[in-house]
């Protein structure tokens, strides 16, 4: 791989700029979730390992462009400290002098870079501000990496750079599972609609052996087979880019595997009266909301032949139960044949972690990304910016 890591770079005395993702939620001036947080940990760990200091780079939610108190990373930064086991020394704009005035093994913490406009404009002001503060650049922050900012590619061409552990692991599983994944290859692509997984389909039916296809978006391609869906979610005017995309899986091998059976349901509410129907036969009345134990079946008995799993998106309305079962039955052995060594299995994606959180599958999973753009941009197929910024 063209890009470098840590193990690459002589860190010795170096002040060392570092992007992190530490985008948390919040509630009530507490961070509810430190995922992100505890990930980036080795990466800092490292660092100052080599003898390096940290200058923690990030963002906050959408401030844009303007200062915002609420969503200052000095908020953030006793979770920071918890997790790390020591003080974070915090500036809301420091200068290099005030870096090196600073203890080696000093961790920094400089507030959201998205509080200038200049950030998300990659204005080449900024970025040069910013490398002025240190003499190494790293990449921790694979989440942000299909975005092309002053703290994420603007920085990565004025200073040696290289890819933190957190960015290192997503690079590799994700090599593994698409760039030379061991054969055969099934993905999993769920989730409401088709129109915001385009591309991502298109590219698939090119790279993978078995695409199975759940949640809203198989009801588009039902649909697209004449077969009446009811009053499912459904996107009508797709199914001629449905049928292409199934022409162009029969011209590259790729088999598509759509729900044989449904749970179909008259209301969306959680215990709503459901049965399992075969999909062919969904009453006019009703809504398809999961795909039925049929379906697992034959979705798991793919999972069995392949070497390599991706999956992307849940195969029901996963959020409310009954109709969570799909997911997670297929979800569980999954993750049996991960931890039995049998199955390379990489998800991402919001919905698609927390649904495979909820069926307690996620920790039994290869690698599990915590991306959600940056991830569904890779399977696509599309170079991210600041990925080659590292090249």
């Amino acid at each position: 791989m063209a890009w470098k890591t840590l193990d690459d770079m002589e860190l010795a005395g170096k002040r060392v700029l570092t992007r992190v993702d530490i985008n948390v939620p919040m509630e009530n001036g507490r961070v509810t979730d430190a995922t992100r947080i505890t990930r980036i940990v080795p990466t800092i760990t490292d660092i100052l390992a080599k003898g390096g200091t940290p200058i923690l780079l990030a963002h906050f939610g959408r401030p844009k462009g303007n200062p915002n108190p609420e969503m200052s990373l000095s908020l953030i930064q006793p979770a920071l400290e918890a997790a790390l086991g020591r003080d974070v020394v915090f500036f809301e704009r420091p200068s290099r002098a005030d870096i090196d005035a600073l203890p080696a093994d000093t961790v920094v913490l400089v507030e959201n870079t998205r509080f200038s406009a200049m950030e998300e404009a990659n204005d080449p002001k900024m970025a040069e501000f910013l490398a002025s503060l240190g003499d190494v650049f790293c990449n921790d922050a694979f989440s942000a990496a299909h975005r092309a900012h002053a703290s994420t590619t603007g920085v990565a061409q004025l200073l040696p750079s290289c890819a933190g552990r957190l960015m290192e692991a997503e690079l590799r599983a994700l090599e593994k599972a698409l760039g030379a994944p061991e054969r055969p290859v099934v993905a999993v692509v769920g989730g409401a609609k088709v129109s915001t997984k385009l591309d991502l389909l298109s590219n698939l039916v090119e790279k993978v052996d078995i695409l199975i296809i759940g949640g809203g978006m198989a009801n588009t391609f039902l649909a697209a087979q004449g077969i009446d869906v009811g009053k499912s979610l459904c996107e009508h005017e797709l199914a001629d880019t449905a049928r292409a995309i199934a022409e162009k899986a029969a011209t590259t091998g790729c088999a598509i595997l759509l729900p044989r059976d449904v749970v179909v349901a008259r209301a969306f509410k959680e215990g709503a009266a459901s049965e399992v129907v075969a999909a062919e036969n969904c009453p006019a009345d009703a809504m398809i909301l999961d795909a039925g134990p049929d379906s697992v079946a034959h979705i798991c008995q793919a999972f069995g032949q392949a070497k390599t799993l991706i999956w992307n998106g849940p195969l029901g309305a996963f959020e409310i139960p009954p109709f969570d079962a799909a997911t997670n039955a297929a979800a569980a052995y999954a993750a049996g044949l991960s931890r039995a060594g049998k199955l390379v299995s990489v998800a991402g994606g919001g919905d698609t972690v927390a649904a495979l959180n909820k069926a307690d599958a996620a920790e039994s999973f290869t690698y599990i990304s915590t991306a959600g753009g940056a991830f569904l941009e890779w399977m696509e197929g599309k170079t991210l910016p600041g990925v080659a910024a590292l090249g």
